[in-house]
Protein backbone atom coordinates (compact mmCIF):
# COMPACT_ATOMS: atom_id res chain seq x y z
CA UNK A 1 0.00 0.00 0.00
CA UNK A 2 1.70 2.82 -0.88
CA UNK A 3 2.01 5.97 1.53
CA UNK A 4 -0.46 9.19 0.61
CA UNK A 5 1.20 12.46 0.74
CA UNK A 6 -0.78 14.31 2.99
CA UNK A 7 -0.17 18.39 3.96
CA UNK A 8 2.46 19.42 5.95
CA UNK A 9 0.95 20.93 8.92
CA UNK A 10 3.04 24.69 8.55
CA UNK A 11 1.34 24.57 4.87
CA UNK A 12 -2.22 23.85 6.71
CA UNK A 13 -1.08 26.65 9.74
CA UNK A 14 -0.25 29.62 7.06
CA UNK A 15 -3.39 28.55 5.20
CA UNK A 16 -6.04 29.14 8.21
CA UNK A 17 -3.47 32.26 9.48
CA UNK A 18 -4.86 33.74 5.97
CA UNK A 19 -8.73 32.40 5.76
CA UNK A 20 -9.50 33.21 9.62
CA UNK A 21 -8.62 36.61 9.49
CA UNK A 22 -9.90 37.24 6.05
CA UNK A 23 -13.34 35.84 7.07
CA UNK A 24 -13.31 37.46 10.43
CA UNK A 25 -13.28 41.08 8.49
CA UNK A 26 -15.95 39.74 6.26
CA UNK A 27 -18.27 39.19 9.03
CA UNK A 28 -17.85 42.76 10.85
CA UNK A 29 -18.11 44.18 7.57
CA UNK A 30 -21.21 42.61 6.65
CA UNK A 31 -22.21 43.54 10.42
CA UNK A 32 -21.37 47.25 10.11
CA UNK A 33 -23.13 47.51 7.21
CA UNK A 34 -20.38 48.41 5.38
CA UNK A 35 -20.54 45.61 2.72
CA UNK A 36 -23.18 44.07 1.29
CA UNK A 37 -23.57 40.04 2.69
CA UNK A 38 -23.68 38.68 -1.35
CA UNK A 39 -20.30 40.33 -1.96
CA UNK A 40 -18.84 38.70 1.42
CA UNK A 41 -19.95 35.77 0.67
CA UNK A 42 -18.57 36.02 -2.89
CA UNK A 43 -15.12 36.98 -1.36
CA UNK A 44 -15.31 34.23 1.58
CA UNK A 45 -15.96 31.76 -0.98
CA UNK A 46 -13.09 32.90 -3.14
CA UNK A 47 -10.61 32.67 -0.35
CA UNK A 48 -11.87 29.03 0.39
CA UNK A 49 -11.51 28.22 -3.45
CA UNK A 50 -7.89 29.32 -3.61
CA UNK A 51 -6.59 27.76 -0.10
CA UNK A 52 -8.55 24.05 -1.91
CA UNK A 53 -6.59 24.64 -4.74
CA UNK A 54 -3.44 25.56 -3.14
CA UNK A 55 -3.80 22.79 -1.40
CA UNK A 56 -4.62 20.36 -4.52
CA UNK A 57 -1.66 21.61 -6.16
CA UNK A 58 0.39 20.13 -3.34
CA UNK A 59 -1.26 16.98 -3.33
CA UNK A 60 -0.57 16.56 -7.34
CA UNK A 61 2.68 17.09 -7.11
CA UNK A 62 3.45 15.41 -3.90
CA UNK A 63 1.67 12.68 -5.82
CA UNK A 64 3.81 13.15 -8.48
CA UNK A 65 7.23 12.89 -6.90
CA UNK A 66 6.22 10.45 -4.54
CA UNK A 67 4.67 7.95 -7.64
CA UNK A 68 8.08 8.91 -9.20
CA UNK A 69 10.04 7.86 -6.15
CA UNK A 70 7.62 4.71 -5.86
CA UNK A 71 8.78 3.36 -9.39
CA UNK A 72 12.70 4.54 -8.51
CA UNK A 73 12.28 2.20 -5.41
CA UNK A 74 10.53 -0.88 -8.06
CA UNK A 75 13.14 -0.27 -10.73
CA UNK A 76 16.63 -2.07 -11.14
CA UNK A 77 17.81 1.03 -13.47
CA UNK A 78 17.25 4.72 -13.75
CA UNK A 79 13.92 6.06 -14.72
CA UNK A 80 13.14 9.68 -15.73
CA UNK A 81 11.17 11.71 -13.95
CA UNK A 82 7.68 11.92 -16.58
CA UNK A 83 5.00 13.72 -15.67
CA UNK A 84 6.37 15.93 -12.73
CA UNK A 85 5.79 20.05 -12.05
CA UNK A 86 8.70 22.18 -13.47
CA UNK A 87 8.95 23.14 -9.83
CA UNK A 88 9.56 20.02 -8.48
CA UNK A 89 12.09 18.73 -11.28
CA UNK A 90 15.11 19.64 -9.41
CA UNK A 91 13.41 17.69 -6.34
CA UNK A 92 13.23 14.84 -9.01
CA UNK A 93 16.52 14.63 -10.32
CA UNK A 94 17.86 14.82 -6.83
CA UNK A 95 15.82 11.64 -5.76
CA UNK A 96 16.79 10.23 -9.25
CA UNK A 97 20.54 11.10 -8.73
CA UNK A 98 20.53 9.42 -5.84
CA UNK A 99 18.83 6.31 -7.07
CA UNK A 100 21.65 5.76 -9.49
CA UNK A 101 24.10 6.38 -6.79
CA UNK A 102 22.23 3.37 -5.22
CA UNK A 103 22.27 1.35 -8.48
CA UNK A 104 26.22 1.89 -8.66
CA UNK A 105 26.59 0.88 -5.16
CA UNK A 106 24.28 -1.86 -5.24
CA UNK A 107 25.60 -3.65 -8.45
CA UNK A 108 29.44 -2.91 -6.86
CA UNK A 109 28.53 -5.11 -3.86
CA UNK A 110 26.89 -7.93 -6.05
CA UNK A 111 30.23 -7.78 -7.74
CA UNK A 112 32.16 -8.57 -4.92
CA UNK A 113 29.91 -10.68 -3.83
CA UNK A 114 30.25 -12.40 -7.25
CA UNK A 115 34.10 -12.36 -6.92
CA UNK A 116 33.63 -14.02 -3.07
CA UNK A 117 31.49 -16.81 -4.33
CA UNK A 118 34.35 -17.41 -7.35
CA UNK A 119 36.89 -17.25 -4.44
CA UNK A 120 35.49 -19.52 -2.03
CA UNK A 121 33.85 -21.95 -4.90
CA UNK A 122 37.80 -22.00 -6.48
CA UNK A 123 39.47 -23.30 -3.35
CA UNK A 124 40.46 -26.96 -3.49
CA UNK A 125 39.71 -28.03 -0.19
CA UNK A 126 36.14 -28.45 0.95
CA UNK A 127 34.56 -25.81 2.61
CA UNK A 128 31.00 -25.82 4.49
CA UNK A 129 29.55 -22.89 6.83
CA UNK A 130 26.73 -24.06 9.66
CA UNK A 131 24.13 -22.52 11.70
CA UNK A 132 23.74 -22.60 15.25
CA UNK A 133 21.23 -25.50 14.09
CA UNK A 134 23.96 -27.14 12.54
CA UNK A 135 22.45 -26.69 9.10
CA UNK A 136 24.62 -26.04 6.06
CA UNK A 137 24.03 -22.68 4.82
CA UNK A 138 27.02 -22.68 2.64
CA UNK A 139 29.20 -25.07 0.75
CA UNK A 140 31.64 -24.59 -1.81
CA UNK A 141 32.16 -26.65 -5.42
CA UNK A 142 34.42 -28.99 -4.04
CA UNK A 143 32.21 -29.00 -0.49
CA UNK A 144 29.28 -29.90 -2.79
CA UNK A 145 31.27 -32.93 -5.07
CA UNK A 146 32.07 -34.90 -2.24
CA UNK A 147 29.29 -34.61 -0.48
CA UNK A 148 26.85 -33.63 -2.93
CA UNK A 149 24.21 -30.67 -3.75
CA UNK A 150 22.30 -32.00 -1.15
CA UNK A 151 24.49 -31.06 1.17
CA UNK A 152 22.89 -27.44 1.96
CA UNK A 153 19.84 -26.70 3.81
CA UNK A 154 20.33 -29.99 6.12
CA UNK A 155 21.86 -31.14 8.69
CA UNK A 156 25.42 -31.74 8.46
CA UNK A 157 25.01 -35.21 10.23
CA UNK A 158 23.23 -36.16 6.80
CA UNK A 159 25.88 -35.60 4.90
CA UNK A 160 29.24 -36.79 7.29
CA UNK A 161 28.24 -39.32 9.75
CA UNK A 162 31.56 -38.60 11.84
CA UNK A 163 30.83 -38.39 15.18
CA UNK A 164 34.18 -36.85 16.21
CA UNK A 165 33.72 -34.13 13.31
CA UNK A 166 29.88 -33.44 14.54
CA UNK A 167 31.06 -33.54 18.40
CA UNK A 168 33.78 -31.07 17.40
CA UNK A 169 30.61 -28.38 15.68
CA UNK A 170 28.81 -28.54 18.07
CA UNK A 171 31.44 -27.42 20.74
CA UNK A 172 32.48 -24.82 18.30
CA UNK A 173 28.79 -23.48 17.90
CA UNK A 174 28.78 -23.81 21.60
CA UNK A 175 31.31 -21.00 22.41
CA UNK A 176 34.35 -23.24 22.76
CA UNK A 177 37.46 -22.72 20.61
CA UNK A 178 38.93 -24.01 17.35
CA UNK A 179 39.40 -27.61 16.82
CA UNK A 180 41.40 -29.46 14.44
CA UNK A 181 40.12 -33.80 14.09
CA UNK A 182 41.99 -36.08 11.52
CA UNK A 183 39.30 -38.91 10.69
CA UNK A 184 39.29 -41.05 7.45
CA UNK A 185 36.02 -41.46 4.86
CA UNK A 186 35.84 -45.20 3.45
CA UNK A 187 33.89 -44.90 0.60
CA UNK A 188 33.77 -44.94 -2.40
CA UNK A 189 37.79 -44.85 -2.03
CA UNK A 190 39.40 -44.66 1.38
CA UNK A 191 40.94 -41.09 2.20
CA UNK A 192 42.23 -39.30 5.15
CA UNK A 193 41.15 -35.57 6.39
CA UNK A 194 42.18 -33.41 8.23
CA UNK A 195 39.21 -31.45 9.72
CA UNK A 196 39.22 -27.60 10.91
CA UNK A 197 36.23 -26.38 12.78
CA UNK A 198 36.33 -22.63 13.82
CA UNK A 199 34.11 -20.05 15.30
CA UNK A 200 32.50 -17.19 13.06
CA UNK A 201 30.53 -14.84 13.61
CA UNK A 202 28.23 -12.49 11.78
CA UNK A 203 25.52 -9.02 11.87
CA UNK A 204 22.14 -10.87 10.54
CA UNK A 205 19.54 -7.68 10.12
CA UNK A 206 16.39 -7.16 11.56
CA UNK A 207 13.68 -7.77 8.74
CA UNK A 208 12.25 -3.84 8.06
CA UNK A 209 8.51 -3.63 8.79
CA UNK A 210 8.34 -1.38 6.15
CA UNK A 211 9.46 -3.06 3.35
CA UNK A 212 7.20 -6.46 3.96
CA UNK A 213 4.53 -6.43 1.43
CA UNK A 214 4.79 -2.83 0.87
CA UNK A 215 3.05 -1.84 3.85
CA UNK A 216 4.00 0.74 6.37
CA UNK A 217 3.03 2.48 9.44
CA UNK A 218 3.35 6.02 10.25
CA UNK A 219 4.20 5.19 14.00
CA UNK A 220 7.43 2.83 12.99
CA UNK A 221 9.24 1.72 15.85
CA UNK A 222 13.03 2.80 15.97
CA UNK A 223 15.59 0.29 14.17
CA UNK A 224 16.80 -2.19 16.33
CA UNK A 225 20.43 -3.43 16.07
CA UNK A 226 21.81 -6.12 13.90
CA UNK A 227 21.64 -9.38 15.80
CA UNK A 228 24.43 -11.86 16.33
CA UNK A 229 24.69 -14.90 14.53
CA UNK A 230 26.95 -17.75 16.19
CA UNK A 231 28.30 -20.08 13.19
CA UNK A 232 30.89 -22.49 12.15
CA UNK A 233 33.03 -23.18 9.66
CA UNK A 234 34.55 -26.83 8.65
CA UNK A 235 37.25 -26.79 6.23
CA UNK A 236 38.52 -30.38 5.13
CA UNK A 237 42.27 -30.74 3.73
CA UNK A 238 42.84 -33.87 2.23
CA UNK A 239 45.84 -35.78 3.41
CA UNK A 240 45.53 -39.52 1.67
CA UNK A 241 48.83 -38.58 0.05
CA UNK A 242 50.99 -37.49 2.97
CA UNK A 243 49.67 -39.61 5.22
CA UNK A 244 50.01 -42.79 2.46
CA UNK A 245 54.04 -41.18 1.96
CA UNK A 246 54.84 -41.74 5.94
CA UNK A 247 53.26 -44.97 5.83
CA UNK A 248 55.29 -45.79 2.43
CA UNK A 249 58.47 -44.08 3.95
CA UNK A 250 58.00 -45.73 7.10
CA UNK A 251 57.94 -49.00 5.70
CA UNK A 252 60.79 -48.24 3.27
CA UNK A 253 62.96 -47.83 5.53
CA UNK A 254 62.34 -50.53 7.43
CA UNK A 255 62.54 -52.92 4.69
CA UNK A 256 65.69 -51.15 3.65
CA UNK A 257 67.15 -51.97 7.46
CA UNK A 258 65.96 -55.36 7.29
CA UNK A 259 67.17 -55.96 3.95
CA UNK A 260 71.05 -54.86 4.72
CA UNK A 261 70.84 -55.83 8.30
CA UNK A 262 71.14 -59.76 7.12
CA UNK A 263 74.23 -59.54 4.63
CA UNK A 264 75.81 -56.94 6.85
CA UNK A 265 75.33 -59.56 10.04
CA UNK A 266 76.44 -62.24 8.35
CA UNK A 267 79.85 -60.04 6.80
CA UNK A 268 80.79 -58.96 10.56
CA UNK A 269 80.08 -62.85 11.64
CA UNK A 270 82.46 -63.88 9.25
CA UNK A 271 85.06 -61.51 9.59
CA UNK A 272 85.34 -62.50 12.98
CA UNK A 273 85.43 -66.36 12.32
CA UNK A 274 88.36 -65.23 10.29
CA UNK A 275 90.15 -62.94 12.17
CA UNK A 276 89.75 -65.86 15.10
CA UNK A 277 88.81 -69.65 14.63
CA UNK A 278 89.87 -69.54 10.72
CA UNK A 279 92.66 -67.27 11.10
CA UNK A 280 94.97 -70.45 9.81
CA UNK A 281 92.43 -72.51 8.22
CA UNK A 282 92.68 -71.78 4.29
CA UNK A 283 89.52 -74.09 3.43
CA UNK A 284 87.14 -72.60 5.92
CA UNK A 285 88.44 -69.26 4.71
CA UNK A 286 87.47 -70.18 0.97
CA UNK A 287 84.29 -71.29 1.89
CA UNK A 288 83.60 -68.07 4.35
CA UNK A 289 85.21 -65.37 1.47
CA UNK A 290 82.62 -67.15 -0.91
CA UNK A 291 79.83 -66.81 1.20
CA UNK A 292 80.94 -63.38 2.24
CA UNK A 293 81.05 -62.36 -1.79
CA UNK A 294 77.62 -63.60 -2.39
CA UNK A 295 76.72 -61.11 0.66
CA UNK A 296 78.01 -58.44 -0.74
CA UNK A 297 77.06 -58.74 -3.81
CA UNK A 298 73.25 -58.58 -2.87
CA UNK A 299 73.93 -56.00 -0.81
CA UNK A 300 75.46 -54.49 -3.79
CA UNK A 301 72.42 -55.24 -6.03
CA UNK A 302 70.18 -54.11 -3.11
CA UNK A 303 71.96 -50.58 -3.47
CA UNK A 304 72.11 -50.43 -7.55
CA UNK A 305 68.34 -51.26 -7.27
CA UNK A 306 67.40 -48.71 -4.81
CA UNK A 307 69.12 -46.16 -6.83
CA UNK A 308 67.49 -46.94 -10.11
CA UNK A 309 64.04 -46.99 -7.77
CA UNK A 310 64.92 -43.55 -7.25
CA UNK A 311 66.04 -42.35 -10.71
CA UNK A 312 62.46 -43.73 -12.38
CA UNK A 313 60.86 -41.67 -9.75
CA UNK A 314 62.15 -38.69 -10.15
CA UNK A 315 61.49 -38.68 -13.86
CA UNK A 316 58.22 -40.90 -13.36
CA UNK A 317 55.98 -37.43 -14.43
CA UNK A 318 58.19 -36.67 -17.61
CA UNK A 319 56.61 -38.94 -20.50
CA UNK A 320 58.99 -40.30 -22.66
CA UNK A 321 59.10 -39.11 -26.51
CA UNK A 322 61.81 -41.63 -28.48
CA UNK A 323 60.40 -44.26 -30.53
CA UNK A 324 61.40 -47.94 -29.63
CA UNK A 325 61.56 -51.38 -31.78
CA UNK A 326 60.00 -53.70 -29.16
CA UNK A 327 60.80 -56.90 -30.80
CA UNK A 328 64.78 -55.66 -31.42
CA UNK A 329 64.63 -54.89 -27.49
CA UNK A 330 63.45 -57.88 -26.87
CA UNK A 331 66.17 -59.84 -28.82
CA UNK A 332 68.64 -58.46 -27.28
CA UNK A 333 67.12 -59.35 -23.76
CA UNK A 334 67.16 -62.62 -24.86
CA UNK A 335 70.60 -63.06 -25.92
CA UNK A 336 72.18 -62.01 -22.64
CA UNK A 337 70.19 -63.70 -20.79
CA UNK A 338 70.37 -67.72 -22.75
CA UNK A 339 73.17 -68.28 -20.83
CA UNK A 340 71.70 -67.78 -17.15
CA UNK A 341 68.81 -70.11 -18.52
CA UNK A 342 71.24 -72.67 -19.79
CA UNK A 343 72.33 -73.24 -16.41
CA UNK A 344 68.63 -74.60 -15.46
CA UNK A 345 67.85 -76.29 -18.85
CA UNK A 346 65.34 -73.60 -19.84
CA UNK A 347 64.57 -72.35 -23.26
CA UNK A 348 63.43 -68.44 -24.11
CA UNK A 349 61.25 -68.46 -27.02
CA UNK A 350 60.18 -65.22 -28.84
CA UNK A 351 57.24 -64.98 -30.66
CA UNK A 352 56.12 -61.33 -32.47
CA UNK A 353 54.46 -60.94 -35.76
CA UNK A 354 55.88 -58.79 -38.66
CA UNK A 355 55.54 -55.64 -38.93
CA UNK A 356 54.67 -54.26 -35.43
CA UNK A 357 54.42 -50.94 -34.69
CA UNK A 358 57.31 -49.06 -32.35
CA UNK A 359 56.21 -47.89 -29.20
CA UNK A 360 56.70 -44.67 -27.28
CA UNK A 361 59.50 -45.03 -24.72
CA UNK A 362 62.58 -44.78 -23.87
CA UNK A 363 65.00 -47.46 -24.89
CA UNK A 364 67.25 -47.75 -21.91
CA UNK A 365 64.13 -48.58 -19.30
CA UNK A 366 61.90 -51.04 -21.51
CA UNK A 367 64.84 -52.70 -21.67
CA UNK A 368 65.05 -52.70 -17.79
CA UNK A 369 61.30 -53.91 -17.85
CA UNK A 370 61.71 -56.55 -20.47
CA UNK A 371 64.81 -57.91 -18.61
CA UNK A 372 63.44 -58.11 -14.79
CA UNK A 373 60.29 -60.22 -16.62
CA UNK A 374 62.23 -62.75 -18.36
CA UNK A 375 64.90 -62.54 -15.60
CA UNK A 376 62.08 -63.58 -12.62
CA UNK A 377 60.77 -65.50 -15.26
CA UNK A 378 64.13 -67.99 -15.44
CA UNK A 379 64.21 -67.52 -11.43
CA UNK A 380 61.16 -69.14 -11.50
CA UNK A 381 59.98 -71.42 -13.77
CA UNK A 382 60.81 -75.28 -13.77
CA UNK A 383 63.38 -76.71 -14.68
CA UNK A 384 63.28 -78.45 -18.75
CA UNK A 385 60.76 -75.81 -19.47
CA UNK A 386 59.82 -72.42 -21.55
CA UNK A 387 59.70 -69.20 -20.94
CA UNK A 388 57.17 -67.51 -23.62
CA UNK A 389 58.09 -63.93 -24.79
CA UNK A 390 54.90 -63.73 -27.04
CA UNK A 391 54.19 -59.96 -28.61
CA UNK A 392 50.87 -58.94 -29.73
CA UNK A 393 49.20 -55.66 -30.99
CA UNK A 394 46.23 -55.06 -28.59
CA UNK A 395 43.50 -52.63 -27.64
CA UNK A 396 44.01 -50.58 -25.05
CA UNK A 397 40.63 -50.00 -24.43
CA UNK A 398 40.63 -53.79 -22.70
CA UNK A 399 43.37 -52.32 -19.88
CA UNK A 400 42.02 -49.21 -19.27
CA UNK A 401 44.19 -46.89 -22.30
CA UNK A 402 42.27 -43.98 -23.11
CA UNK A 403 44.86 -42.50 -25.51
CA UNK A 404 48.02 -40.09 -24.99
CA UNK A 405 47.17 -36.65 -25.57
CA UNK A 406 47.58 -35.96 -29.47
CA UNK A 407 49.66 -33.07 -30.43
CA UNK A 408 46.92 -31.10 -32.64
CA UNK A 409 44.83 -30.83 -29.62
CA UNK A 410 41.31 -32.10 -29.06
CA UNK A 411 40.17 -32.30 -32.51
CA UNK A 412 42.94 -34.53 -33.89
CA UNK A 413 42.51 -36.47 -30.51
CA UNK A 414 38.88 -37.16 -31.61
CA UNK A 415 39.58 -38.39 -35.16
CA UNK A 416 42.62 -40.55 -33.70
CA UNK A 417 40.24 -42.43 -31.83
CA UNK A 418 36.35 -42.11 -33.51
CA UNK A 419 36.67 -45.43 -35.26
CA UNK A 420 38.04 -47.40 -32.18
CA UNK A 421 40.45 -47.89 -29.06
CA UNK A 422 43.94 -46.77 -29.14
CA UNK A 423 46.19 -49.31 -30.14
CA UNK A 424 48.97 -51.00 -27.84
CA UNK A 425 52.03 -53.28 -28.08
CA UNK A 426 51.53 -56.12 -25.17
CA UNK A 427 54.66 -58.02 -23.98
CA UNK A 428 53.69 -60.95 -22.40
CA UNK A 429 56.25 -62.97 -20.50
CA UNK A 430 54.89 -66.96 -19.39
CA UNK A 431 56.38 -69.04 -17.40
CA UNK A 432 55.74 -72.57 -16.08
CA UNK A 433 56.18 -72.38 -12.50
CA UNK A 434 54.51 -73.24 -9.52
CA UNK A 435 52.22 -70.07 -10.02
CA UNK A 436 51.24 -67.52 -7.45
CA UNK A 437 48.36 -67.34 -5.30
CA UNK A 438 45.55 -65.46 -6.11
CA UNK A 439 45.94 -63.34 -2.65
CA UNK A 440 49.52 -62.07 -3.67
CA UNK A 441 48.61 -60.70 -7.22
CA UNK A 442 47.81 -57.14 -5.96
CA UNK A 443 50.49 -56.55 -3.60
CA UNK A 444 53.02 -58.12 -6.10
CA UNK A 445 54.43 -54.51 -6.98
CA UNK A 446 55.24 -53.66 -3.79
CA UNK A 447 58.62 -52.63 -2.87
CA UNK A 448 60.23 -55.80 -0.91
CA UNK A 449 57.37 -57.88 -1.42
CA UNK A 450 57.85 -61.35 -1.74
CA UNK A 451 55.44 -64.49 -2.30
CA UNK A 452 58.62 -66.72 -0.46
CA UNK A 453 60.99 -64.66 0.74
CA UNK A 454 63.26 -67.26 1.64
CA UNK A 455 63.68 -68.94 -2.10
CA UNK A 456 63.78 -65.42 -3.09
CA UNK A 457 67.02 -64.50 -1.38
CA UNK A 458 68.14 -67.51 -2.12
CA UNK A 459 67.74 -66.62 -6.08
CA UNK A 460 69.63 -63.15 -5.28
CA UNK A 461 66.46 -61.28 -5.69
CA UNK A 462 65.94 -57.32 -4.05
CA UNK A 463 62.49 -57.29 -3.46
CA UNK A 464 62.00 -54.25 -5.95
CA UNK A 465 62.19 -56.08 -9.63
CA UNK A 466 58.68 -55.58 -10.17
CA UNK A 467 58.14 -52.22 -7.98
CA UNK A 468 60.75 -50.72 -10.93
CA UNK A 469 58.39 -52.17 -13.33
CA UNK A 470 55.44 -50.59 -12.07
CA UNK A 471 57.29 -47.11 -12.00
CA UNK A 472 58.94 -47.41 -15.71
CA UNK A 473 55.47 -48.54 -16.64
CA UNK A 474 54.02 -45.42 -14.91
CA UNK A 475 56.02 -42.70 -16.93
CA UNK A 476 55.23 -44.59 -20.38
CA UNK A 477 51.63 -44.62 -19.44
CA UNK A 478 51.87 -48.36 -19.84
CA UNK A 479 49.96 -50.93 -17.90
CA UNK A 480 50.80 -53.95 -16.43
CA UNK A 481 48.31 -57.05 -16.29
CA UNK A 482 49.48 -60.58 -14.38
CA UNK A 483 47.37 -64.11 -14.11
CA UNK A 484 48.52 -66.72 -12.73
CA UNK A 485 47.23 -70.33 -11.41
CA UNK A 486 49.05 -72.39 -8.89
CA UNK A 487 50.62 -75.36 -9.96
CA UNK A 488 50.78 -74.33 -14.28
CA UNK A 489 52.67 -70.65 -14.46
CA UNK A 490 52.29 -66.98 -14.45
CA UNK A 491 51.80 -64.51 -17.15
CA UNK A 492 53.04 -61.03 -16.48
CA UNK A 493 52.26 -58.86 -19.84
CA UNK A 494 52.83 -55.27 -20.05
CA UNK A 495 51.21 -53.02 -22.49
CA UNK A 496 52.67 -49.63 -24.28
CA UNK A 497 51.16 -47.37 -26.19
CA UNK A 498 51.96 -48.05 -29.74
CA UNK A 499 52.77 -45.31 -32.80
CA UNK A 500 49.89 -44.13 -34.33
CA UNK A 501 47.81 -46.85 -34.76
CA UNK A 502 44.20 -47.48 -33.71
CA UNK A 503 42.50 -50.43 -33.29
CA UNK A 504 39.27 -50.94 -35.56
CA UNK A 505 36.38 -52.06 -33.96
CA UNK A 506 35.59 -54.38 -36.87
CA UNK A 507 39.14 -56.62 -36.05
CA UNK A 508 38.35 -60.27 -36.71
CA UNK A 509 38.97 -62.05 -33.42
CA UNK A 510 41.30 -65.45 -34.20
CA UNK A 511 43.20 -63.97 -36.88
CA UNK A 512 46.55 -64.09 -36.76
CA UNK A 513 48.32 -62.24 -39.32
CA UNK A 514 47.73 -58.02 -39.72
CA UNK A 515 45.33 -56.59 -42.47
CA UNK A 516 44.17 -53.03 -44.15
CA UNK A 517 40.98 -51.42 -43.57
CA UNK A 518 40.79 -50.20 -47.41
CA UNK A 519 38.50 -46.85 -46.25
CA UNK A 520 40.54 -45.88 -43.25
CA UNK A 521 43.92 -47.14 -43.78
CA UNK A 522 44.88 -48.48 -40.17
CA UNK A 523 45.91 -51.09 -38.82
CA UNK A 524 43.78 -53.67 -37.58
CA UNK A 525 45.07 -56.66 -35.62
CA UNK A 526 43.08 -59.17 -33.17
CA UNK A 527 43.46 -59.13 -29.54
CA UNK A 528 46.76 -59.82 -27.99
CA UNK A 529 46.09 -63.77 -27.72
CA UNK A 530 47.66 -64.80 -24.06
CA UNK A 531 45.48 -66.95 -22.55
CA UNK A 532 46.83 -69.61 -20.03
CA UNK A 533 45.37 -73.16 -20.07
CA UNK A 534 42.64 -73.28 -17.43
CA UNK A 535 44.30 -70.60 -15.75
CA UNK A 536 43.15 -68.25 -13.71
CA UNK A 537 43.21 -64.32 -14.33
CA UNK A 538 44.67 -62.20 -12.45
CA UNK A 539 44.86 -58.80 -10.73
CA UNK A 540 46.85 -56.06 -11.17
CA UNK A 541 47.24 -53.88 -13.38
CA UNK A 542 49.48 -50.72 -13.00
Amino acid sequence: MRLKALPPAPLLTAILLMLVPLLAVLALAVQAGALHGGLAAVAAASALAGAVTVLRVYRRDADAVTDYAARLAEADEPLAPGGTPPALRALAATIGRLHRVGLRRAESVRLQLDADEAVIDALPAPLLLMDAERQVVRANATARELFGDKVVDRDLASSLRTPAVLEAVDSVLRGGASRIIEFTLPVPVERSFEAQVKPFQRLVPEPDPSLLDGESDEDEPAPRPPAVARMAILTLHDVTTARRSEQMRADFIANASHELRTPLSSLLGFIETLRGPARDDPEAQDRFLSIMHDQASRMTRLVNDLLSLSRIELDEHMPPGGRVDVVEELENVIAALELKAAQRRIRLRLEAPEDLPRVIGDEDQLTQVFQNLVSNAIKYTREDTDVTVTVALADGTAVGFAGLPAPGGPVAKERRMVRGGTAMVSVSVRDRGDGIARTHLPRLTERFYRVDAARSRAMGGTGLGLAIVKHILNRHRGRLTIESEVGVGSAFTVYLPAVGEVMSPSSSRGEGEARRDPRNGLAVFPPHPNPLPGGERGAGGV
